[in-house]
């Protein structure tokens, strides 16, 4: 493993035939001024976890919950991309469908930046289901409809309550045998702006060494929790060094 400055090494060669799976993770959209969970002036100091992200705290105080997204939706539409989620937008004008970008943010700071093909495994914040899992309603995008509502509306189809289409914690993310199967045919794992903290996403770097062929490489401002996994650990923020990490 290499732990260097991310200045300090060449960009990324990527084959015209080769495969990119992309994971992109709280730090890149901090960097645009989301608040994370994590740092020290994140969401986790103003909230339990437990409260606002889980089934027991919707079960438990579910207008608590609706009004701590519509607070997040709230900053949301202040923030915009940075030059990180651009050269992503780049990458996959070139890559096309050889680049899988999943993402573990449910901001929509991938789309305004230009990228068309993001998987949200974790949900995406601009979006409502019908919490009733018999009700055949797909989730449906609420952009600036709730922005400020406190009061949870209703499914249209069964009259239950709308929820955030969101992975709380306990519950398993969207599309995981999606991602296995891109994980085991890529040939370039890259993990941007994650703490490596976080399963199952934090795991994706070991699977895809399970299959022994990726080049596995990491980028953000510090070590991640799951750094001895990766060949490279390229340090700094994302926005200074993924515009500079591929060349084409």
């Amino acid at each position: 493993m290499v732990v260097v400055p991310h200045d300090k090494l060449p960009p990324l060669s990527i084959g015209p035939h080769e495969r990119v799976f992309i994971l992109t993770g709280a730090g890149i959209s901090a960097e645009s001024g989301i608040a994370t969970f994590r740092d020290k002036n994140g969401i986790w100091q103003r909230y339990r976890i437990e409260d606002v992200a889980s089934p027991e705290g919707w079960h438990a105080d579910a207008s608590k919950v609706w009004l701590f997204y519509s607070q997040r939706r709230e900053q949301a539409e202040s923030v915009h991309p940075n030059p990180a989620h651009r050269a992503l937008a780049a990458l996959e004008a070139k890559l096309e469908n050889r680049l899988f970008l999943c993402t573990q943010n449910v901001d929509p700071l991938h789309e305004l930046a230009g990228s068309q093909r993001v998987f949200h495994m974790h949900g995406e914040l601009f979006q409502s289901r019908c919490e009733d899992a018999n009700c055949t309603t797909s989730p449906h995008e609420d952009h600036g409809i709730y922005l400020t509502r406190e009061s949870i509306p209703s499914c249209m189809a069964c009259g239950g309550r709308m929820r955030p289409h969101i992975c709380w914690f306990g519950e398993t993310p969207f599309g995981m045998d999606r991602i296995m199967r891109e994980l085991a045919r890529c040939d370039w794992f890259i993990t941007i702006g994650s703490s490596g903290a976080v399963y199952p996403a934090a795991g994706f770097v070991e699977e895809v060494r399970s299959h022994g062929r990726a080049r596995t490489i990491y980028v953000g401002p510090e070590r991640p929790e799951n750094a001895g996994h990766f060949d490279e650990c390229r340090l700094g923020k994302a926005g200074e060094a993924v515009p500079m990490l591929f060349s084409l």
